[in-house]
């Protein structure tokens, strides 16, 4: 059977790029193993947001006095619903994800993919039977799974990665969390506003350790006020888990401890899946655990590309999804532009939310350059202290030569949704003077962002 295209891998950097491929015209078919729509949307991004959504309701419940309302006596939870809410949500969005297949024209086949030399893949079903296909153009995202380290071996039920988090039967009274990128900190958050006693290990001096100084230690603070406890400068040495739960020993600057708890969660990263699919057969070249690609997504062996979490950029859901679309319309021979990987916003969804884009201050400073930097904190702003979360700050930075945005900065409730304006304003080269230009409107939570900007430049009104 022969297509235009062939997309191995049905998450939102599969998917999407099998759709745009679709309205180009290309005759398309798209190979998932497992569930249309991938990793992110059946066992990351979507069903963890259900998650944390339920532990911010349940959150509400029990400050409802603050709000003028009747006190909740003893508010509580069916921890087996929570799941099955948050599982029902990612079932959702998979069936949506099969209407956009049909819709499109989309061949989906299911079975487990293997690239072969002269354009063709081999797939494998349920039933062990092996099909081959053909395409002139095939585009590898296959994702990514769950690292795992040799100190830290998952077995699923004591020592779990991201997907048992998910899905964990009850709840544990305990866990430890080991990493705090947004994976270890989201889940940390959910259980530890749901009761469980949570302790998290990092390794580097910083939690969150790829954002903003300060705001990995303003999350930080947050966290610990919750609740949790933060052990930085720490790394997880060995595990026991002959015993009912699961021993952990500590390395720390003053020595080592051992951390005892029901389960333990390994957020350390992801690895690049790559293995068996055929890569060394077809001659496509490899570094460090990801595919070698060239600015188009090529690989090294023209007709094969790769996009997403199995190539040295980013390992985030909008990311693969640019880059999808980004390799079919180049494919397609029509004009597109190179992805500004200096211009993706990151966003981590735990309470205080987390979102960035750009230069820290302290990389910008590496970089050489004179710098404005503009805070204002949430507790000046009317509309969070309506909310009743005034939790966090906007930060801002900028070039103090040509007004160029060099980097922004949030935390705080409902900033993920406010990060998209730095991102489209650094895309257009907009100035400072020209944000402090465009009205925002009042009370809104985004007029802190041009709030911020007036601190950058001496002419903030509200602090």
């Amino acid at each position: 059977m022969n297509y235009d295209i062939i997309v191995i891998g049905s998450g939102p950097g599969g998917y999407v790029t099998a759709i745009r491929a679709a309205q180009l015209g290309f005759k398309t078919a798209i190979i998932e193993k497992e569930n249309l729509g991938g990793i992110c949307l059946n066992w990351g991004c979507i069903p963890t947001k259900a998650l944390l959504k339920s532990a911010h309701v349940f959150n509400y419940l029990k400050h409802a006095e603050e709000y003028g309302l009747n006190k909740v006596d003893n508010p509580g939870f069916d921890f087996t619903k929570v799941i099955q809410r948050s599982r029902g949500v990612a079932s959702k969005m998979s069936g949506g994800i099969q209407f956009l297949m049909k819709k499109n024209k989309i061949d989906v086949i299911l079975g487990t993919a293997k690239v072969k030399p002269g354009k063709k893949v081999s797939v494998v079903d349920a039933e062990g039977k092996t099909t081959e296909y053909a395409a002139q153009n095939i585009i590898i995202a296959t994702g990514a799974r769950s690292r795992e380290l040799p100190n830290l071996p998952q077995d699923g039920k004591k020592v779990i990665g991201y997907r048992q988090a998910l899905s964990l039967p009850e709840q544990p009274k305990s866990m430890i969390v080991v990493g705090s990128g947004a994976i270890g900190i989201e889940f940390a958050d959910f259980y530890n506003t749901m009761g469980t006693k949570v302790t998290m290990v990092e390794f580097l001096p910083n939690i969150v350790p790829l954002e903003d100084e300060e705001v990995s230690k303003h999350v930080e603070k947050s966290l610990k006020k919750s609740g949790i406890d933060i052990m930085t400068n720490a790394s997880v040495e060995s595990v026991d888990t002959s015993g009912e739960g699961v021993k952990a020993k500590v390395k720390t600057a003053t020595g080592e401890i051992t951390l005892e708890a029901d389960i333990l969660l390994s957020a350390v990263g992801i690895s690049a899946n790559i293995e068996g699919i055929g890569l060394e057969e077809v001659g496509i070249k490899t570094d460090k655990g990801r595919v070698l690609v060239n600015e188009w997504y090529q690989t090294s062996v023209p007709g094969y590309y790769a996009i997403g979490d199995i190539i040295p950029t980013q390992a985030l859901a909008h990311v693969a999804s640019a880059e999808g679309i980004t390799c079919v319309e180049k494919i397609k021979g029509i004009h597109t532009e190179k992805i500004d990987y200096g211009n993706i916003p990151g966003c981590t969804y735990c309470h205080p939310e987390i979102a960035s884009v750009g230069l820290t201050e302290k990389q910008a400073k590496e970089k050489g350059y004179e710098i404005k930097v503009g805070k204002f904190p949430f507790s000046a702003s009317g509309k969070a202290t309506a909310n009743g979360d005034v939790d966090g700050f906007i930060k801002v930075i900028f070039d103090a030569k040509y007004g160029e945005w060099l980097g922004a900065h949030m935390v705080g409730d409902g900033v993920t949704d406010m990060i998209a304006e730095a991102v489209v304003a650094r895309k257009l080269e907009t100035t400072g003077h020209e944000i402090l230009k465009s009205i925002h409107p009042h009370p809104t939570l985004s007029e802190t962002v041009m709030e911020a900007v007036a601190a950058a430049y001496g002419e903030v009104i509200h602090i």
